[in-house]
């Protein structure tokens, strides 16, 4: 009976959960709070002893339709009675062809696109870039400075971050080419950036043997950092010019974050291929590279798969997902929560001398933290203020190449009061971790 109750009392305490995480789990997989949570319901996580967070970071933008959304509850539970797994390489399922058949439509309109599913953001990633390069037949991808791709070693290749995705993981593939992302706090302006596109055509890779560029329409762990309507609309033009495929990564961006469905949508141009993952699933691991029907048969039976790619159960969550984003304005309120999360920041920067920068589209929104006597990124006051934010009960975590960034991955499912207090516990934790409140 003692040990019963002592293993009860061991799953029941945050230190003791996470002693036993030290021992057992490897230091590379980091965990941002010091917290195990027990269950989650829309916008909030309560942990194992019971207490309360406001949770802003939604599995890192997974959660656009909140936690255990009811809908998604039901359609997985369905789905596990009928069919779990049987591997799409094996024997098709509805599921899967019918999620298909909804993303072609969403992405490419009356155009005919096809769609293939994955597990993983990454795998999205890296079938984007197969299918690429086996339909121009070229070796070479683009990418850019700040870029978050995914943790494989392709995907580390072309994430423009060095700490602490490439460590020292190399020798990394070959053929990828890397370009600065429009920043103006940072003074790079998308002139600069298109010149060095030149440049690098220059000096490099000729044009003609560059399969695709790769390109988050809002960087991601980058530091959320949009490319305006005009630069992605050069891009595309020179693309076309070359024959170059153009690749949006969506996996962070998409599925309602910035007020429309995908990002791209805001932006006046049509990608070639989008990658998707994160709220595709609403919590469970699908992800997915939808594109023009005759670019994506270009790999030939077999190049494309994966064992659980498309698992009946995320496809049946999926499904679910654009059900809510057709029934309950989940675009619209992204459009509104953004706005309010937007204005409710910039007070808090005329407040705080250390908030550099407020910035985002829709209800994807960050603030980029500064020293405000040099200007320059403090990654330290950064994590002073996440850390006083998580005790005061609001979940948040930082990105930006200097890791100064804080950034505001709410579901869409908030409500104004649920954003109203996030927004005290924010300013309670900048005044803390600043030095107004002792």
């Amino acid at each position: 009976m003692q040990n019963v109750m002592a293993e009860q009392q061991a799953y029941s305490d945050n230190s003791l959960l996470l002693d036993a995480r030290e021992q057992n789990v490897p230091r590379g997989v980091v965990t941002a709070h010091p917290l195990v949570i027990e269950r989650a319901r829309g916008s909030e996580v309560w942990d194992v002893e019971g207490n309360r967070y406001l949770d802003f970071v939604g599995g890192i933008g997974v959660l656009n339709v909140g936690h255990n959304h009811p809908a998604v509850v039901n359609a997985v539970t369905r789905q596990l009675g009928l069919v779990s797994h049987a591997c799409f390489q094996v024997v098709a399922y509805p599921g899967y062809i019918e999620l298909a058949q909804r993303l072609n439509k969403l992405v490419g309109g009356d155009e005919a696109y096809k769609s293939v599913f994955f597990t993983s953001g990454a795998e999205a990633v890296e079938n984007a870039v197969k299918i690429a390069r086996s339909h121009t037949q070229r070796p070479g991808i683009i990418a850019f400075d700040g870029a978050f791709h995914g943790r494989t070693l392709l995907g580390v290749t072309l994430t423009g971050m060095s700490a602490p995705y490439k460590q020292n993981f190399g020798p990394f593939p070959g053929d990828i080419y890397r370009l600065p992302f429009p920043n103006p706090l940072h003074g790079v302006t998308e002139a600069d950036c298109l010149k060095a596109l030149d440049q690098l055509f220059a000096v490099q890779i000729l044009p003609e043997r560059v399969a695709a560029i790769i390109i988050e329409p809002v960087q991601g762990d980058g530091g959320f950092l949009p490319a305006g309507p005009a630069f992605m609309q050069a891009l595309r033009r020179i693309t076309s010019q070359h024959g170059i495929l153009l690749i949006c990564d969506e996996v962070q961006s998409g599925f309602g974050r910035t007020g429309t469905m995908f990002a791209f949508q805001q932006l006046g141009i049509k990608p070639d291929l989008i990658t998707l993952a994160k709220s595709l699933g609403g919590g469970l691991p699908i992800s997915g590279v939808v594109g023009r029907a005759a670019i994506m048969d270009a790999p030939t039976p077999g190049g494309l798969g994966g064992t659980y790619g498309g698992n009946a159960l995320g496809c049946a969550a999926a499904l679910a997902v654009l059900d809510l984003f057709e029934h309950e304005n989940l675009l619209q309120r992204s459009c509104q929560l953004g706005e309010q999360l937007n204005a409710r920041l910039r007070q808090l920067a005329d407040k705080y001398a250390c908030i550099g920068d407020v910035r985002g589209v829709g209800f994807m929104q960050a603030v980029e933290i500064l020293d405000f006597e040099t200007g320059r990124p403090d990654a330290a006051l950064t994590q002073k203020i996440l850390d006083s934010a998580c005790q005061e009960g609001l979940l948040l975590i930082k990105c930006g190449l200097h890791r100064n960034t804080i950034r505001f991955l709410a579901p869409l499912v908030t409500t104004d009061s649920q954003l109203e207090e996030a927004l005290h516990i924010f300013d309670i934790a900048l005044a803390r971790a600043t030095g107004r409140l002792g």
